[in-house]
């Protein structure tokens, strides 16, 4: 799989937690890696999950696949509003 940067590119309500925009952790095969100090919400990242693996293969999707022009994702709390961009690595 290839690695995934994913980075707070906005945050629209109030997070719980102490994330900030530029905050950022990556996601490598199985591996979560978060800068140490800094938090990731698990509520935000369930609803991530899903695409990580849509991403790890979007050079073998077709051309009008939505993954290719969807960049950013927001956390499923209403109140929080966190909008996530997600770069694919090379």
């Amino acid at each position: 799989m290839s690695k995934i940067k994913v980075s707070v590119e906005r945050i629209d309500g109030l997070c719980n937690l102490p994330m900030k925009v530029g905050d950022y952790f990556y996601v490598e095969d199985s591996k979560l890696y978060v800068p140490e100090g800094k938090y990731i919400c698990i509520w935000a990242l369930q609803s991530l999950m899903p695409i990580f693996p849509i991403l790890a293969v979007r050079d073998n999707l077709e051309k009008t696949h939505w993954v290719k022009k969807v960049k950013n994702f927001s956390c499923p709390d209403p109140k929080g509003l966190v909008q996530f961009r997600l770069d694919v690595i090379e």
